[in-house]
């Protein structure tokens, strides 16, 4: 790819960081929530009545927002787990980090500058706990992900829900506690193997709001009664007792997100460390296992938490400024005192958070821009993506699907390669069963089994239809993006002035997508 080929010399460019948060310069501690979208209780007074954020309570989040930042515009550049990280790692667009920008067979470009190693080489005590990053080939090499983590007390609390089950079933009381207790020593041996007072960058990426999590948790764990969900479900979801359940089990999870949540800053206060950290809280993109969240350029699919608090950042704020994930690798580096390479296109969000203002902080800052190419490698025939690019404004989500003749979930199966059919419960277990970028649920299992219906059908197709070359959503009488407004003769100015500020973008940054031929990402997986 020609844009990444060019990385080697860019990288030799740089832009000055000219404004640390403090003379001191500042603890990193990023908590990313893997599958972890938009759901914590701070949200909820702006989201307006009937939010499903008023059904739960995220105590240690909420916090983070209080003494900081809240964002309520905050989207994931790509929804599914390796572009988003690439793009977040890397301060770029997705389609700029060569194989990083697909989920199989993706390994890092070390040509590509992150922010992780450049605040190491500026002396940084860098690690990680769970699923981060990948910035070596292999893991395991100078620069690969083992090389950072700290996980020597295990990774039970990525299986949350089963862990806690099982301890809860031996009638045991502290089962919360015993599953913190290992976010806690994973961090404690990470904090202890800093040399002298140098300053620290950590990263802690629990997957339990990942599938697969134990049916009725959220109920069993938690008290999230799932009828208490009841007309707060957005309006592409079957409001049935079932999807209920899936949702209320997902929530459980982000709960106890948040717990570790808790633990991170229960141990940076008993150290004395709590107040020369940069603390930020966020998720890689939305809903897994569910319609238009995950792999999907819905809100559902973007829309992610962002909450920020630090040294010289004015608290109690509610920001209403765009900002995609990427812009926290050059944030990052700016509060840290380290230059930003030229190579970066996300901006350094210093300005808002230094700011001590409210509401629209950067008047710049009114649209985000999110893509995605392939999320599993054979959900349809030959390997291909699905490639999709998206502008969100603060009236409009205008996308554009460059192969509308696939099937944007990945292909419908009715039998398994031996011929035998498949059943409800394989689709409840089995991600590659049927429309493969969807991962297995309750939730696809029932609409898969009750789709055709006449009361069902169009959630259904909602879910896994094919879509047009271009859709609008008019988000002031359409918050769940359901109508599509792309052919109506009254948007067209609006949809042609979208599409040109989009593809303005996607030009500029050397999107394959509009400035190559062959086009790159149609091979898989495809060369730089």
């Amino acid at each position: 790819m020609r844009v990444v080929c060019s990385y080697v010399l860019l990288t030799l460019l740089f832009v000055t960081a000219k404004s640390p948060l403090a003379a001191k310069p500042p603890n990193i501690v990023f908590a990313f929530g893997d599958d972890y979208g938009r759901y914590a209780s701070c949200y909820a007074p702006h989201d307006g009545e009937g939010s499903i954020n008023e059904v739960i309570a995220t105590p240690h989040i909420d916090r983070v927002a209080r003494e900081g930042v809240l964002f309520l515009n905050a989207f994931v550049n790509a929804p599914s787990c390796t572009p988003c990280r690439s793009s977040l790692l890397s301060g770029q667009f997705f389609w700029r980090t060569g194989r990083g920008a697909i989920l199989r067979e993706a390994f890092w470009d070390t040509s590509i500058p992150s922010y992780p190693l450049l605040l190491k080489d500026s002396g940084y005590h860098i690690g990680q706990t769970y699923k981060v990053w990948s910035p070596g080939t292999p893991a395991d090499a100078p620069y690969g992900a083992k090389r950072f983590a700290f996980e020597r007390a295990g990774g039970k609390f990525n299986l949350f829900s089963q862990q806690a089950t099982a301890i809860q079933e031996q009638q045991v009381d502290d089962w919360l506690d015993q599953l913190l207790a290992e976010v806690r020593q994973n961090f404690v041996a990470f904090l202890d193997a800093r040399e002298g007072d140098e300053p620290f960058c950590y990263w802690f990426g629990p997957t339990n709001c990942h599938r697969t999590w134990v049916r009725g948790s959220g109920k069993k764990l938690w008290a999230i009664d799932p009828d208490a969900l009841k007309g707060r479900m957005p309006k592409f979801l079957p409001d049935v007792p079932e999807v209920r359940e899936d949702f209320a089990d997902y929530l459980g999870e982000c709960l106890a997100f948040d717990a570790g949540v808790g633990v991170l800053i229960d141990e940076l206060q008993q150290r004395g460390e709590w107040d020369n950290t940069l603390f930020v809280v966020s998720g890689d993109h939305g809903a897994p296992g569910f319609p238009r969240g995950k792999c999907n350029l819905y809100d559902f699919g973007t829309a992610v938490t962002l909450a920020v608090r630090g040294p010289g950042i004015p608290g109690a704020r509610v920001v209403t400024d765009f900002t995609t994930l990427p812009d926290l690798a050059p944030t990052f580096l700016e509060a840290g005192g380290v230059e930003i390479p030229t190579v970066m296109t996300a901006k350094s969000l210093m300005p808002v958070l230094e700011s001590t203002e409210s509401g629209q902080v950067e008047k710049s800052r009114n649209y985000a821009i999110t893509g995605r190419e392939r999320h599993v490698d054979r959900a349809r025939e030959d390997k291909l993506p699905y490639p999709q690019r998206a502008i969100r404004t603060a009236d409009y989500l205008y996308i554009v699907n460059f192969a509308p003749d696939r099937w944007p979930m990945g292909s419908p199966r009715d039998t398994k390669p031996n011929g035998e059919p498949v059943t409800t419960t394989e689709v409840n277990s089995d991600t590659y069963a049927t429309f493969p970028d969807m991962d297995a649920s309750p939730t696809k299992a029932w609409l898969v089994a009750n789709g055709n219906s006449k009361r069902w059908n169009s959630e259904y197709q909602l879910a896994f239809g094919k879509r047009p070359a271009e859709e609008l959503y008019d988000l002031a009488i359409d918050p769940d993006q359901i109508t599509n407004r792309a052919s109506e003769p009254a948007y067209q100015a609006t949809r042609k002035m979208l599409r040109a500020r989009l593809m303005e973008v996607l030009e500029s940054t050397g999107d394959p997508r509009v400035t190559e031929d062959p086009v790159p990402f149609e091979r898989s997986p495809f060369t730089d």
